[in-house]
């Protein structure tokens, strides 16, 4: 609004200034009318005054004067026209200035007194919400800010309680998979000590030649692992080397309740077996130990323990059986 109230005034003044120019240009063509108007007379009179100048002269001394003027010797009142009506325009522009601004003024006004009754309904209406939240909170039970303070506490308690039981239980569970990881990690690593013994051990019994040292390094591995069959049956191998085959099949037995597959027990039981001179038996364990391994078919012939067996009659057949080469 304080832009199209400037825009209307700009408009007025120009149409002032225009009628200005254009008045003065009218008298600046009246003023050049009256001027050739003078320099017509002026030189019509010229004219006229060079046939009787000489006899004026002489006649009368004010005429030459006269005739020896060169501008008249009265001014006209135009400038000063001009300057009134310069003055009088100004006293308008003034007086119209002092009236738009007057009227610019008074619509600032009027507008911010807007605004602030606009501002003043806002924070009136406000309150009124406020009010009207707090009549219904009453009306539903919550009497105060307190009961509300209590309520909230009370769930973010609860809701905290719940994180913190979730929490524990996952730590629970992480700490129980820990104790678990650690413990696989304690038997591996006894594993790996009691593997590593035993394997020492195996270097020594597979060193050593006497067959009571070897029993010794045996019976320590079955302290170590008391369900290795193959400990058993080596044992079972040195008994039977001490001559003690009633011993060594007991060993080959409780070999075979550990492992019923264990094919060096078999064989073993035929070694005892054919030295105890019970040949059915031998050859019975003996083609048990074949099922599972038919590499024993290259030892049977050079086994010294299996020699009164191979010359037993009734062994030709069980090698052809098996094929096995006699020869």
């Amino acid at each position: 609004m304080p832009g199209f109230l400037a825009g209307g005034l700009k408009r007025h003044v120009l149409i002032q200034l225009n009628a200005c120019l254009l008045l003065t240009c009218l008298l600046g063509l009246g003023l050049f009318a009256d001027f050739a108007h003078a320099e017509q007379s002026k030189s019509l009179a010229d004219a006229a005054n060079n046939q009787t100048s000489g006899e004026m002269n002489k006649a009368n001394p004010l005429a030459e004067r006269i005739n020896k003027l060169e501008k008249p010797m009265f001014t006209p009142f135009i400038e000063l026209f001009v300057l009134e009506e310069l003055k009088q325009l100004r006293v308008d522009l003034t007086d119209q200035r002092r009236q738009l601004m007057k009227e610019v003024m008074d619509r600032e006004h009027s507008a911010i007194d807007r605004a602030v009754s606009y501002s003043t309904n806002t924070v009136t209406y406000f309150f009124y919400l406020i009010a009207g939240a707090s009549s219904i909170m009453l009306l539903v039970g919550w009497n105060s800010l307190r009961e509300i303070k209590d309520r909230v506490h009370s769930l973010a308690d609860e809701e905290i309680s719940k994180l913190v039981s979730t929490y524990e239980e996952r730590l629970r569970l992480i700490e129980q998979q820990l104790n678990q990881k650690t413990e696989h990690i304690e038997a591996n690593r006894e594993e790996i000590e009691l593997t590593q013994g035993l394997q020492s051990l195996w270097l020594r019994a597979a060193q050593d030649t006497n067959p009571a040292s070897k029993i010794e390094i045996y019976d320590e591995i079955l302290r170590l692992r008391h369900d290795d069959c193959e400990a058993l049956t080596y044992k079972a191998d040195a008994v039977l080397e001490l001559g003690e085959p009633q011993w060594s099949a007991s060993l080959c037995h409780q070999a075979l309740k550990i492992d019923p597959d264990n094919s060096h027990a078999f064989y073993q039981l035929a070694c005892t077996y054919s030295i105890m001179q019970h040949y059915d038996d031998a050859m019975k364990y003996l083609a048990e130990a074949l099922k599972r391994k038919e590499s024993y078919k290259d030892d049977v012939m050079q086994d010294v323990a299996l020699e009164e067996l191979v010359h037993d009659p009734a062994f030709k057949h069980f090698a052809k059986k098996w094929g096995i080469s006699t020869g």
